[in-house]
């Protein structure tokens, strides 16, 4: 940080109060960009779908077929759930 930095409010010259006021626009810059990335649509999406993918894929590209044998059972429930209501109301 700039020398004098630490000083009182009261006690820094007029060059030192823009070196920090130049240095928090700098911060608020870069915080409001990181804000602007990490709530991007397409970004969001994107750690989404790795977040998905890490679910039924190990980091080496192999599938996890515990994970995809649970999913799948999932779906084939249903699936069944949907046909017995479906029959037992009559359509």
């Amino acid at each position: 940080m700039a020398a004098g930095a630490n000083a009182p409010r009261g006690q820094q010259t007029p060059d030192q109060i823009v070196r920090d006021i130049e240095g928090t626009r700098d911060q608020l810059a870069q915080t409001i960009d990181s804000l602007v990335d990490r709530t991007n649509p397409k970004n969001v999406a994107r750690r989404t779908l790795d977040n998905v993918k890490a679910a039924f894929v190990n980091p080496d590209g192999s599938p996890r077929l515990d994970q995809i044998a649970k999913a799948g059972g999932a779906v084939v429930g249903v699936i069944a759930v949907v046909v017995v209501l479906r029959r037992v109301v009559g359509n």
